[in-house]
Formats: C-alpha cells, structure tokens, sequence
C-alpha cells in the first residue's frame, strides 16, 4: 500500500487525464497522489512543483514508507527555471540555461534513498524523465541527469517507428547498479540476450546494402528477429519473471525461429501459461539467487515445445548450430 507519485511538468491536460484514466481503472488511484503544473501554467508554479512533490513524499516516508515519485519531464522544468533565471537577468550559460541547473536538479533528485530506521525507515525512487530533441542523448540536460541517475532507459523513435513497443533501446540503456541488484538467474539470460541482440542489429544493418548472404548469418538474422519480437510486451500486461525467462529462454532456443510473427504472441501465450504451471522452480532459483542448471533449462525448452505446434517447435537441439552468449 506504498504511495506514488507522478508529476505532470508542462504536459498538456489530456496527457495527464489519460493518466488518471490508467489509474483508475488500474485502481491505482487509491494509493497514488498527480500532481499537475501543466502547460499554460506560470514559470514558477512549475519550478516548484517538483519539490512540492518530493516533500510531500518525504512525509510518508518518514513514516516507512516506499514512495515511487516520476518526474514527467524535467527538460520541462528546466526550460521553466530558464525563463525564470533570464526574466531576473541572471548570465545564462550553455544552451541559455543557468550555471546552476545542474546543482538545481541534483538537490532534487539526491533526496531519494533508502532511509535509516532512525530517518524514518522509507524510502523514495525518483523516476525522472527527460525528452531529447533529434535522439540527442548527449545534450546538455539529459547528460546532467544521466550523470546524477543510477542509470537510465532510453526509448527510441526509431523503434516506435518498428512497431516495437516497449521502445527500449538497449545499447543506450545502461543501470550501474543493475547487476548487483539482479538476480543471478536473470543476469545470464540477459547477458545472453544482449550480445544476441547486438549481434543481430548489426548483421541487420549489413543485409540492408543487398549483399548476398550465407546459411549461418541468415540464420542469426531469424533468430535476432524472433528474439526482438518476443520482446514486445502489451501496455498494462506485466509479466513475472519467471514467465520472462521462459519466453527469452524459448526465443533463444529457436523455437520461435519458423513462426509467422502473427502467430508469436499466441505462442508466447501458451509458453507463459507453461511457466505459471510448471515452472515454480524458477522463482525458487531467483530466489535463492542461483543460475538455472543444465537440467532446468531443458525442462523449459522440453516443456515449451510441447505446448507449441509440432510443425512450430523450433529446431532440435543437434540442428541447432546458432550460438549463443560471448562465443557467438
């Protein structure tokens, strides 16, 4: 019954209404407080609206609570304290934004934490969100709040263009504290998944010129494909982890590899309901923070296949010559 917040920074009013919409029918609303400095709200009401925003999550914390805050956006509150400086003739610095921007934000966000018993025994997780103009990651604010951040997720256009929702690219998204806080089960399977992937993206852009391609790389670009396709994910339609590393498991296995992608989300289905059924000893592993053994891996590969269609189940594990992890 932790609270959250989400703080409207210079957003139209029907983005913030959507938002409440989602929350309610989420019944999240309860338990969740939208603070809104909107558009054609003044400059000061903006710059101070995120502050307002995390005393107001101090309290419950203080109260040991864990309070989830989301900035949305703090290029808006930027621009909002920009106006503010040069109105009061202060000397603008890089991209006409003050000197002290950057100490402006990381008074803000550095109030989050994880809080002592005798601080109240809370914590609060800021989510701040920058836009970039033209994919420009290394303007000046957002490398501001890169560098305060424990990392960050970078959605891309090019991949909203694709159709490839959540657009999470993953060579810009980086978390610095993410495998310490992972469990060893799930740091495998991504590690793998990231070299896969990139691997493929690259394979991808050497196909584009036209040349003439050989049975392996045709094969890794089919298995880059089916894998980037299964990481597609419905809005609202969280996923336990045990279901995720079934599915990734099952894509990088091949088992996707000769499924129309209409049929993969169906696919995908049927192997989730597989993990919620049989696969209890995932969650144990994670748990445990132990890797998946030899044998566990292949009780979900064993399994996933029975639950595909037999012409559908991918290739046999002595036909499989696609490699995987660091040695691909």
């Amino acid at each position: 019954n932790s609270p959250s917040y989400s703080i409207a920074i210079g957003q139209r009013g029907d983005a913030v209404s959507r938002v409440i919409a989602a929350l309610k029918k989420d019944n999240m609303l309860a338990r969740s407080i939208v603070m809104s400095a909107g558009d054609e709200e003044t400059p000061g009401l903006a710059y101070i609206a995120p502050y307002s925003a995390m005393a107001m999550a101090e309290y419950f914390s203080d109260q040991s609570q864990d309070v989830l805050v989301i900035f949305d956006d703090l290029t808006h509150h930027a621009r909002s304290y920009r106006e503010l400086s040069l109105l009061l003739r202060r000397p603008p610095g890089r991209e006409a934004f003050p000197g002290d921007i950057f100490y402006v934000h990381a008074r803000l966000l550095e109030r989050a934490g994880q809080f002592t018993r005798e601080a109240g025994g809370g914590s609060i997780t800021a989510l701040p969100v920058v836009e970039t103009q033209a994919e420009n990651l290394s303007a000046y604010i957002p490398t501001n709040l890169i560098s305060i951040t424990d990392g960050q997720i970078y959605l891309s256009p090019r991949l909203v263009r694709r159709n490839q929702f959540p657009a999470v690219d993953l060579g810009l998204s980086v978390s610095r504290v993410g495998g310490k806080a992972q469990s060893r089960t799930l740091r495998e399977v991504a590690g793998n998944l990231r070299v896969t992937l990139s691997q493929f993206e690259e394979l991808e852009d050497f196909a584009r010129f036209g040349t003439r391609l050989d049975d392996t790389t045709r094969a890794r670009l089919t298995r880059g494909a089916a894998v980037r396709t299964a990481l597609r994910q419905a809005e609202r339609d969280p996923m336990p982890a045990a279901e995720q590393l079934a599915v990734l498991i099952a894509a990088m296995e091949g088992l996707f590899d000769d499924l129309p992608e209409e049929q993969l989300s169906d696919a995908m289905s049927r192997i989730r309901a597989a993990a919620r059924k049989h696969f209890q000893f995932i969650d144990e592993r994670i748990s445990e923070n132990k890797a998946l053994s030899q044998d566990d891996r292949a009780q979900i590969i064993a399994t996933a296949r029975t639950v595909l269609p037999a012409n559908h189940a991918g290739p046999t594990p002595e036909a499989d010559e696609v490699k995987h992890g660091p040695d691909a």
